[in-house]
C-alpha cells in the first residue's frame, strides 16, 4: 500500500509552478518569442498578470478560467499542462525519491509536456528542445554512471543512451525514407525523429521498441477513431509527437513491467 509522504503537497505545487513556466514555453517557443520576457499577459488583451492571479492551478479556478481584465476565456491547456505536471512530478517522486534520476526524468517529462502540447497546437516539433534535449540526456548517463553508481541503472548507462540515441533516431530515419520510396510522400517529419533519438538518450535503447509499439498502437486506435467518427480519408495528418511522448511516459513509469508481462506472461 502506497502511503502518503509529507513531502507530496510541496512536491505538487513545485510541479504546478514548473507547468506554468511550460506554458509559457507552450505558446512563445513556436513564435520565437523570449520565454522570459515579457512578463506574464493575458493571450487575448495583452494585459500584465497580477502576481495574485498567476497562481498555478488556483487562479485558473478562481477566475473561472478568464481573464480579470478583459473577461475572454482562457484556454483549459494552461490548467491541464499546470495539472499534468504537478501529477507527474508527485509520480516521480515516488518512483524515484529526490535522486539523480528524479532530476534527470524530471527535465524529461518537462521536455515531452512541451513538445506534445506544440506539436498539438501547430503540428511542429521545435529543435530547440529535441535537440539540447539529446545532448542532456547523454550529459546525464555519464553523470548517473560516473558519479552516482546507481546498480539499479534508474538512469541508463552512456552506453545504452548512446546506442539509443542511434537506433532511435536512426530506426525512424529508414522508415521515412522507406515510407517516401513506396509513397512518394512524406510520411514522417525530421522532428519526430529528433524526439525518439531524445528518448533514447534519457531512457537507453530498451525503450525504443516499447514506444515505438505503445505509440504506434495509440496512434491507431485514435487515427482509426477520427475515420469512423469525423469521417476523415486515410491521409489525415495525425500529429504523432504526442504518441511517441504517451509512449515514453509509459515506458518510464512501467517499462520492466510491461516487458515482463509480454516476455513472461
Amino acid at each position: 500500500m502506497l502511503m502518503f509522504h509529507p513531502l507530496s503537497f510541496f512536491i505538487f505545487m513545485f510541479g504546478a509552478i514548473v507547468g506554468s513556466f511550460l506554458n509559457v514555453c507552450i505558446a512563445r517557443i513556436p513564435e520565437g518569442e523570449s520565454v522570459v520576457h515579457p512578463p506574464s499577459h493575458c493571450p487575448n488583451c495583452k494585459s500584465p498578470i497580477a502576481f495574485y492571479d498567476n497562481i498555478p492551478l488556483f487562479s485558473y479556478l478562481f477566475l473561472r478560467g478568464r481573464c480579470r481584465a478583459c473577461q475572454e476565456r482562457i484556454s483549459p491547456r494552461y490548467f491541464i499542462v499546470e495539472l499534468l505536471m504537478a501529477s507527474l512530478t508527485v509520480a516521480l517522486f515516488y518512483k524515484f525519491g529526490l535522486g539523480p534520476a528524479f532530476f534527470s526524468s524530471f527535465i524529461f517529462v518537462a521536455a515531452l509536456l512541451v513538445i506534445s502540447f506544440i506539436d498539438l497546437d501547430v503540428r511542429i516539433i521545435p529543435d530547440v528542445i529535441s535537440l539540447p534535449g539529446i545532448i542532456l540526456g547523454l550529459l546525464f548517463s555519464l553523470l548517473g554512471y560516473y558519479l552516482v553508481h546507481d546498480p539499479a541503472e534508474l538512469i541508463p548507462s552512456p552506453l545504452s543512451s548512446l546506442i539509443g540515441v542511434l537506433v532511435g533516431g536512426g530506426f525512424l530515419l529508414l522508415l521515412a525514407w522507406a515510407y517516401a520510396a513506396v509513397t512518394g510522400t512524406e510520411g514522417m517529419g525530421g522532428g519526430d525523429i529528433k524526439l525518439l533519438a531524445m528518448i533514447g538518450a534519457f531512457l537507453g535503447w530498451p525503450s525504443i521498441p516499447v514506444t515505438l509499439f505503445l505509440s504506434s498502437l495509440g496512434g491507431s486506435i485514435i487515427g482509426l477513431s477520427a475515420m469512423l467518427i469525423k469521417g476523415v480519408g486515410r491521409k489525415y495528418a495525425l500529429p504523432f509527437a504526442p504518441f511517441l511522448c504517451l509512449g515514453a511516459l509509459l515506458h518510464l513509469f512501467f517499462g520492466k513491467e510491461l516487458v515482463a508481462f509480454y516476455l513472461y506472461p
